[in-house]
């Protein structure tokens, strides 16, 4: 859960395949003019709010949204898409040269010249600031993927300021490190973080590790003062092309430009505004009065405004977005997770969901199937054929009520099915069930979109098909990854892992998207608890090697197991001001945040 959102995109909900008003928003380009100096950018932020703003967020700390407010201030080494392209952006990097030898077991990285805000020199000092940090604290970081970086680097040297060479204690595939590893990187400046607390003097704390978790623990306690965010010294050094200059307990916040910013692309607009919204009709409402937003999203249900807002001034891209839409269950929930371990309890639930009618009445078409663990339509270079046919659950109602009679359960078409037949057999219910147990559920779910309302409304009514009840619980965002935690076997403390099923809208996928800390044990977002040494070892093939054979493998596995239900994945349909440039083709892996990339014409 501790993910990069994908701020415009998915800040709204998907329309009508029917309007003439809608372009595809990864081809589509703005009409191009002489552009000018200045301006500003009013952006909505739809139903959620970051609340961190050191980069390194604690692992309890689950509010992706906090990707969003940091990224465009310190950018990862590893910067992702270029344009609508899935590739690695080279000119927003801040690496020049990236080498892999040894094997592929050493990685030499060349920085580029680029200076800190406040004009001292980014150097490979400040990577090494970052890894000892991770080194002594990577338990305590949210985008921590368990058994890699910094886990896996057996020596790291710095022959001079700007080369950094990593001994890795493995080979692996390069796509995969390069791609989803060194992207979660970013550099921080050594020079004015490494510190022990405000009055302390900056030195080489981190190279010891008591000293390195002195450090971290300082500026993640600094990172989560809120009224603090634009105003604390330590956040007004960045490497990025923004700086943030206010923000707001409510969520407003607002970026002007970093002018020692070293890359090619010199911001051109004078701020950026994001404008926090609880719901998407207050939005809508703003878009129809023409004047106070410049780029927000389209609400489903509000489709018939895309010919007016045309004609106002605005344009509407669909893009669709790089992840996965899904329920996760937990399995250590002590009621239901006994439940939930069941393959055949997952896959009866997963035969009643209609994805294809979801797609065709809640988004219209604009939508990813959901078929799997890999989005076909944003990454289809990766999607199996398993996958592209509508992956191994299509709706079947049938199928579902034989799997849970064949199990021992008395299934009663919209009323309540309960085990008959308790035991751990072949033909019974399963180990933990009990005689009379009921097949109900707490769907938790984030509030603020009409359309995850109807979605959910139309499963819960699929899923009573077979006696299976659904209780759903709408929460804002915040609000929700508040009261979700991390369950598993070993631990499960009950305040946080008190919920059964939950949905956050989307899981944000990087480049390679294979899987890594999603469906491995003890994965940084696999909330549920999902453990399968199959997967794992399936996993680690398509971290290790690069055979296309192996990526599949994992897929269809996944696809199958259901470590979460499938569900379709909206576009995003992205509203902007018809004059402002370079907001399409959009790039989703930035989370649609290359402001420098936009101006207005003149």
């Amino acid at each position: 859960m501790a993910v990069t959102a994908l701020a415009l995109a998915a800040a709204g909900c998907s329309g009508s395949g029917g309007s003439g008003a809608i372009n595809n928003g990864e081809s589509a380009t703005a009409a191009k003019g002489p552009v000018k100096q200045g301006g500003t950018v009013t952006i909505a932020e739809l139903a959620a709010t970051p609340d961190f703003v050191f980069p390194l967020p604690p692992a309890t700390n689950q509010n992706g949204w906090n990707a969003n407010l940091t990224q465009p201030l310190w950018p990862t080494l590893v910067y992702a898409g270029d344009g609508g392209a899935s590739v690695v952006n080279k000119q927003k990097s801040l690496f020049s040269s990236l080498d892999y030898s040894n094997g592929d077991k050493r990685i030499t990285i060349t920085l580029k010249n680029w200076n800190w805000s406040d004009g001292q020199p980014v150097t490979s000092r400040d990577f090494t600031f970052v890894y000892n940090l991770l080194k002594a604290n990577a338990s305590n970081w949210n985008a921590h993927l368990v058994g890699l970086f910094p886990e896996d680097v057996a020596n790291v040297t710095t022959p001079d300021a700007h080369t950094v060479v990593l001994d890795l204690t493995q080979a692996y595939n390069p796509d995969f490190y390069t791609d989803d590893v060194l992207s979660t990187i970013p550099l921080l400046p050594q020079h004015a973080w490494d510190k022990t607390s405000a009055s302390g003097a900056v030195g080489d704390n981190d190279t010891t590790t008591a000293g390195a978790k002195a450090v971290y623990a300082y500026l993640q306690q600094e990172g989560a003062k809120i009224a603090e965010f634009a105003t604390n010294p330590l956040w007004q050094v960045v490497d990025g092309p923004w700086k943030l200059s206010e923000f707001r307990s409510n969520g407003y916040y607002r970026y002007i430009p970093n002018k020692s910013y070293s890359g090619t692309t010199k911001p051109m607009l004078d701020k950026v505004v994001f404008s926090p919204f609880t719901s998407d009709t207050p939005e809508i409402n703003a878009l129809r009065s023409g004047s106070s937003l410049d780029v927000a999203s389209l609400p489903q249900n509000d489709i018939k405004q895309a010919q007016a807002l045309e004609s106002s001034g605005y344009s509407i891209a669909s893009v669709p977005i790089p992840g996965v839409a899904e329920i996760q269950p937990n399995l250590y929930n002590a009621q239901v997770g006994p439940l939930l371990q069941q393959l055949y309890v997952r896959q009866a639930m997963e035969y009643l969901i209609d994805r294809n009618q979801i797609v065709a009445k809640v988004y219209n078409g604009y939508a990813d199937p959901g078929n799997g663990p890999v989005p076909v339509k944003a990454a289809a270079a990766w999607a199996s054929p398993l996958e592209k046919s509508g992956g191994p659950y299509p709706y079947n109602p049938g199928k579902a009520v034989a799997l849970l009679q064949a199990h021992g359960w008395k299934v009663v078409p919209n009323g309540v099915t309960t085990c008959s037949n308790p035991g751990s057999g072949p033909t019974q219910c399963g180990a933990g069930i009990t005689a009379g147990q009921a097949l109900t559920f707490e769907l938790l779910y984030s509030s603020g979109r009409a359309t995850t309302d109807v979605q959910n409304a139309a499963i819960k009514s699929s899923e009573a098909q077979a006696g299976i009840t659904l209780n759903l619980k709408s929460e804002p965002f915040n609000t929700l990854i508040s009261q979700i935690g991390t369950c598993t076997a070993a631990s499960h403390p009950a305040s946080t892992c008190g919920w059964q099923l939950s949905e956050f809208g989307y899981q944000p996928y990087s480049l390679y998207p294979n899987g890594t800390g999603f469906f491995d044990t003890n994965g940084a977002n696999n909330a549920g608890g999902y453990s399968d040494p199959t997967m794992d070892q399936l996993i680690k093939a398509t971290e290790y090697g690069s055979s296309q054979q192996a990526f599949t493998q994992y897929e269809d596995y996944a696809a199958q197991q259901l470590p979460w239900l499938w569900l379709p994945l909206r576009n995003g349909l992205l509203v902007y001001r018809t004059k402002l440039q370079g907001v399409v083709p959009l790039n989703p892996f930035s989370a649609g945040q290359d402001y420098e990339d936009w101006a207005y014409t003149s």
